[in-house]
């Protein structure tokens, strides 16, 4: 159950430099790190999540990673019937019985159907990092929770392309788990876009994938 308001949250693994994927868009650098003995802290932070988005490259890898077209009960296994919505300007292969909806462009009206369909719980941004920009350009991203591996890319899908700076960042907690370091931020307004919306302009970027 979540406690106080909820959250907008962009919970992700990390390599030490700052990529969510290789250069080949692969993770196999992800599974090698030694999680502890506790493993990943996702299942208690998936809990406490009412709806959750990702991008159309997130979501062909994990339907590729998972064969998700062939096993669909995976899905549920992994998100139980939490709905979710996927970034996409094209079409793309749905999973059976699973609660999804395609959308694109603005993140703003997704974002209030997310909220409503929630009821209360967190939502989740899966990624990748555009769309959390654009959750991030919106003034509409809480929180970042990063679980940074013992890795580093050169290359790679970035974590987030977009500059937050130290007076939008606010580390809240930092724990260890085996290798991993788990960083967590709350992420504050984004003044600059609220007076450049005020003045007929925008930041906004409306293509998002990972």
């Amino acid at each position: 159950m979540v406690s106080g308001m909820a959250k907008t949250q962009y919970y992700t693994a990390t390599s030490v430099d700052g990529y969510i994927a290789d250069a080949d868009n692969s993770l196999d650098w992800l599974f090698e790190a030694d999680s502890g003995r506790d493993g990943s802290p996702f299942e208690s932070f998936f809990a406490d999540v009412g709806a959750f988005a990702m991008g159309a490259t997130t979501y062909e890898w994990v339907l590729e990673h998972e064969s998700l077209l062939d096993h669909p009960n995976k899905w549920a296994s992994f998100y139980g019937d939490v709905p979710a919505w996927v970034f996409t300007h094209r079409h793309r292969p749905v999973v059976p019985g699973v609660r999804l909806s395609f959308v694109s462009g603005d993140v703003r009206p997704v974002h209030a159907a997310m909220a409503s369909a929630a009821r209360g719980k967190n939502l989740w941004i899966v990624g990748g990092g555009e769309l959390a920009g654009g959750f991030a350009d919106a003034g509409l991203l809480d929180e970042l929770i990063l679980g940074v591996a013992p890795v580093t890319l050169g290359a790679g899908a970035p974590l987030l392309p977009r500059r937050l700076t130290s007076s939008r960042l606010s580390l809240t907690d930092l724990r260890r788990n085996g290798e991993f370091a788990y960083l967590t931020y709350a992420v504050g307004p984004n003044r600059y876009r609220i007076r450049a919306t005020g003045v007929g302009t925008t930041t906004e970027r409306p293509r998002y994938r990972r």
